[in-house]
């Protein structure tokens, strides 16, 4: 298994408990583990009865874990906030209030939640030297896998952006004649060097979800979630981010044999379009299920969580860098 382990899907479908059940399983397997929630219901603190921020802290009774939960309101307050900051040193006065207004205008701009959690999460990444594995519930919103798959697009932007200035800058160095204008330098201008520190990162980016990164799928026994799940595994798989597999919960238990009540019936027609949903997962998809997950009665937590994470069937050491 590699570094970072992210487990995406639609809304609702367990990712908090499944990724919370699998850094559980890591850090009893003694690997230093984080499991890093971008869910704004902070389910993780939910699942093991601990308040968790955006500053890792330890799990309480889980030797070697470490859990922190990503406000996407804040991240998105934080990231526009230091491109206001970053802004307003470049610009004449003048334009201040106008980048205020429209830093404002962005925070409400389709996309500006899942741009923010993609800098959060390079910046997990770039600072996890202390952990052997990183674990991701991914948000809810089908837009941060799909952001996750494109670093390679936004270097490329960044580069188009960063040539369209140096070439604004030699063309405003030609035209500094005797010395009556400012000459500015390539070398100097702060807005090549804000463009050429975002092309890094998204270089970085790419670099370590294409190498270091696995991406598994949480998906339940339902035609909605179903047809999702492929659109999210043919996202990825245009990005070649590594897809390693489909975790199917909340599949319903199936009642005894001599159980032959109303409910009964219900739990064994319920179990048998099921199973045919899940062979659905086995024969349509080109991604192995490596784990099926019944529905508890109570919520996944303590005791609950350690049952979860034997039924999880994802390896759990690290295999080397290449």
């Amino acid at each position: 298994m590699r570094k970072f382990v992210f487990f995406g899907g639609k809304g609702g479908v367990g990712k908090t408990t499944v990724s919370s059940a699998y850094a559980y399983k890591c850090a009893n397997a003694g690997l230093r583990t984080l499991v890093v929630s971008t869910d704004p219901a902070h389910s993780t603190s939910d699942v093991f009865d601990q308040q968790f921020d955006d500053t890792p802290k330890p799990v309480d009774g889980v030797s070697g874990l470490d859990a922190m939960e990503l406000d996407p309101e804040e991240e998105v307050s934080r990231h526009l906030q230091g491109i206001k900051r970053s802004l307003s040193t470049q610009v004449s006065p003048a334009m201040v209030n106008e980048i205020d207004r429209q830093v404002e205008m962005a925070h409400q701009t389709p996309g500006a939640y899942e741009a923010a959690l993609f800098d959060r999460f390079v910046d997990v990444m770039r600072e996890s030297d202390e952990y052997d594995r990183v674990v991701f519930d991914t948000s809810p919103t089908g837009g941060t896998l799909r952001l996750l798959s494109l670093p390679e697009f936004l270097e490329g932007w960044a580069e188009r952006l960063l040539a369209k200035r140096k070439q604004s800058v030699r063309l405003f160095e030609r035209a500094a004649i005797g010395g009556r204008e400012p000459r500015r330098m390539r070398e100097g201008d702060p807005v090549i060097a804000q463009l050429e520190e975002r092309r890094d990162r998204f270089a970085l980016a790419g670099e370590l979800l294409r190498e270091e990164a696995a991406f598994f799928l949480v998906v339940n026994p339902d035609e909605l979630s179903i047809r999702e799940t492929k659109r999210a595994i043919g996202s990825l798989d245009d990005a070649t981010l590594d897809v390693r597999g489909l975790v199917v919960n909340k599949l319903t238990p199936e009642p005894d044999d001599d159980e032959n009540g109303r409910g009964a019936r219900f739990l064994r027609d319920r179990v048998r379009t099921e199973r045919e949903r899940l062979q659905t997962l086995r024969e349509e998809f080109d991604k192995p299920v490596v784990a099926e997950i019944v529905t508890r009665v109570a919520e996944v937590k303590g005791d609950l969580l350690a049952e979860v994470a034997a039924e999880i069937d994802v390896e759990v050491h690290r295999e080397p860098v290449k």
